[in-house]
């Protein structure tokens, strides 16, 4: 697997994942990662965030065997649930700041 620094290729991520172009458009197609530019799948480049998620929906799809629809639906609940954690831990550090006072 391929360290990412800041940004790849779709056909990068095609090649370090070992899954087709199509895979990767369908995961774009169902919102699991937006490419930063280019009008076709050979320009198509991630950053990081979306590199982390479309990792993650693959290996959702190759271990679980889910469809693509599936797929997207638990990728969506997860980041959700992360973004309710952030929430959480940064209104638990305000309250613990509100009793210290």
């Amino acid at each position: 697997m391929k360290d990412v620094s800041t940004r790849m290729s779709a056909l990068e991520l095609c090649e370090c994942e070992g899954v087709s172009r199509q895979a990767v458009v369908s995961l774009v197609e169902y919102e699991v990662a937006f490419p930063l530019a280019g009008a076709s799948v050979e320009d198509w480049t991630f950053d990081v965030d979306s590199i982390h998620w479309l990792r993650k929906a693959l290996r959702l799809r190759r271990d679980l065997e889910l469809e693509w629809v599936a797929v997207a639906m638990v990728v969506d609940l997860l980041r959700t649930r992360e973004q309710l954690e952030r929430d959480n831990r940064q209104l638990q550090r305000r309250l613990s700041r509100l009793l210290q006072e």
